[in-house]
């Protein structure tokens, strides 16, 4: 179980950015901003939500994804990524990673709501309707 205290405390880390809430899942919890889920923290460690676009930064800040593993065995790596040490201290470091998770949670519910690309139909030449003869009144 997640200390409530370590909780709040991240919570607090992240609301610069806009109104935060807790939910509880996954045997720890799930932090929104503005109803996007932009970390988890599991474990008594906080990691942020990423993208290909942001994982860079995050390796070179020596973090670490969130992985595990199925009832077969097999690893799964997911887009969160724990929080470089240095931004757990105050607010003004975690900033700039809050905001990368924020864009990271935009940009996936973006992914989310784009219409799936439909195959378009050919174009299929309408019968012409036969011809009717014309009828011709005479002059009588």
């Amino acid at each position: 179980m997640t200390d409530p205290g370590f909780v709040e405390h991240c919570l607090e880390l992240l609301t610069p950015l806009g109104a935060t809430r807790a939910r509880r899942m996954f045997g720890g919890h799930g932090l929104y901003i503005e109803e996007l889920c932009v970390a988890l923290i599991l474990r008594d460690t906080l990691y942020l939500k990423s993208n290909d676009a942001h994982r860079p930064a995050f390796e070179a800040a020596g973090c670490r994804p969130f992985t595990y593993a199925s009832k077969g065995g097999e690893v799964h790596v997911t887009s969160y990524w724990s929080a470089p040490e240095a931004a757990m201290e105050s607010p003004a470091e975690m900033r700039p990673w809050a905001r990368r998770a924020l864009e990271a949670a935009v940009a996936a519910r973006a992914k989310k709501k784009a219409p799936a690309k439909r195959a378009v139909p050919k174009k299929v030449a309408a019968k012409k309707a036969p011809a009717v003869p014309r009828v011709r009144k005479s002059a009588a």
